[in-house]
């Protein structure tokens, strides 16, 4: 065991510790979800490209010597590497405006700094914490700096399962391409379209959201970097903010710059808020597609049933053979939880006071849940449903040669009156409406066969040209 005091007293830290006396006291203070900061990689990584900035900033600046520069950068770069994630102990959820997470990085980087300079872990006096790792910062500018940079990882991570899920949804459009079936509007039979202009509109609504998304990533890069504590840079060298900012982008990849007003960009966190709409839209789309997969594909006999999805597990502990849409259903859950994690950032967004937000760790935790499961769903939803849907083509047909809406098409050429008494008609005797425009003598049943072909029934205006 080793023991480290910080102004409140003494702790004992266990002799594996790589995290300090600061730590110590936020893990006791803060046994909120049971959920750590190891939990969100994306943020440890981020943590890391921020404190190996600074200390080349510091050492380009003079703040620290060389020997503490190496250190600090090799021990950055195990934690870039995945290593020592589980040294961050504190709990997502804390009071402080996130300085025990903070507090957590510059004590788990000086450890093992330490130990890269062969000196056992505690060695302050060579590698400290705060006077070293953390050198020209502040909590209230490398801790929003490192959640915009983790975010910005977890937007590349969703935009790659946009794209995989749209690719499956624009495979199955072309699948499905000649299959005719009926479109519906507020649950009714409405107008004749094929099954891959459904499937096709499933991608065009995703690749819309991908766009709106790769714009708002930018959101992500404007950072405050060099502002420490409320953004007038108290305590860091003239030109650390020329300095740091541009290390952090060739470091990290992410296209960071400075703030124009670093005072602003310490308290104002509206950036999270217009990522999170974006979100809320995307999850709002993609809870719509799952809805309409599990009415495309109700039944299997009493339901809708145009489409089959892939049986993924047994449905009912009671009931022998039933297969329920349990894909689609869990993106509705994730889609439902972005939703709420929307609330969740736009309240702790609208609580911050003053100079600072003091409840960005919630907006870094809801950030990184709608981030990661909305990409993980996607993925579900693309491997586990969406590439093996099936068509019910039997069915389609059947209910393609039966149907009423066929004779929407026909508006054009003898207008609304008299398509009406056609549909009235078919519906009253449960003929075709081939043979029904032909009793009325409206349409001879071999001119009407002749337009209501799929080519003919699914293009706009093509009707409307003929006549």
């Amino acid at each position: 065991m080793r023991q480290e005091q910080d102004f409140i007293g003494i702790k004992t830290i266990p002799p594996d510790a790589y995290w300090g006396v600061h730590t110590a006291r936020a893990v006791e203070n803060f046994p909120i979800t049971g959920h750590t900061v190891a939990q969100m990689p994306e943020l440890v990584r981020a943590f890391a490209f921020v404190k190996k900035a600074a200390a080349h900033a510091n050492l380009q600046l003079g703040v620290i010597q060389a020997t503490q520069a190496q250190a600090i950068s090799q021990a950055c770069d195990d934690l870039i590497a995945g290593q020592l994630h589980e040294q961050f102990v504190t709990d997502v959820i804390q009071g402080g405006a996130g300085t025990s997470t903070n507090m957590n990085a510059n004590e788990v980087i000086a450890n093992r700094a330490l130990e890269h300079l062969g000196l056992p872990k505690g060695r302050y006096d060579v590698v400290h914490p705060n006077d070293h790792v953390n050198a020209s910062q502040s909590t209230n500018d490398a801790y929003p700096t490192a959640v915009k940079i983790a975010a910005y990882f977890g937007i590349q991570s969703l935009l790659q399962s946009l794209a995989c899920l749209r690719g499956a949804f624009e495979a199955k459009a072309a699948e499905f391409g000649p299959i005719l079936k009926i479109g519906r509007t507020q649950l009714q039979d409405a107008v004749p379209m094929t099954l891959g202009q459904e499937f096709a509109a499933f991608a065009s609504m995703i690749a819309d959201d991908e766009r709106r998304l790769r714009d708002s990533a930018f959101l992500m890069c404007e950072i405050n970097m060099g502002g420490t504590a409320i953004g007038t840079g108290i305590n860091a060298p003239v030109g650390y903010v020329d300095v740091v900012t541009p290390k952090l982008a060739e470091l990290s990849g992410v296209p960071v710059k400075a703030a124009g007003n670093l005072i602003a960009a310490t308290s104002d966190t509206g950036a999270f808020v217009d990522i999170s709409g974006v979100l809320k839209r995307i999850a709002t789309k993609l809870s719509k597609i799952s809805n309409d997969l599990r009415l495309l594909s109700s039944g299997p006999q009493a339901g809708v049933c145009d489409i089959k999805l892939p049986a993924r597990q047994a449905g009912s502990s009671i009931m022998p053979g039933k297969v329920n849409p349990v894909i689609p259903e869990v993106m509705n859950q994730v889609c439902f939880e972005v939703i709420g994690n929307d609330v969740a950032i736009t309240m702790a967004s609208e609580a911050g006071q003053l100079q600072l937000n003091a409840f960005e760790p919630l907006i870094a935790w809801a950030l990184h849940k709608s981030l990661r499961h909305l990409a993980q769903a996607c993925h579900t939803l693309q491997v586990h449903c969406v590439e093996g849907i099936v068509a019910n083509h039997d069915l389609l047909g059947e209910r393609i040669a039966a149907s009423v809406t066929l004779v929407t098409a026909l508006n054009p050429l003898i207008g609304y009156e008299k398509a009406a008494s056609i549909a009235k008609a078919a519906i009253a005797t449960g003929k075709p409406i081939a043979d029904v425009a032909e009793d009325l003598g409206i349409m001879s049943r071999a001119d009407m066969q002749k337009l209501l072909v799929a080519e003919r029934l699914t293009q706009a205006g093509t009707l409307a040209a003929q006549a």
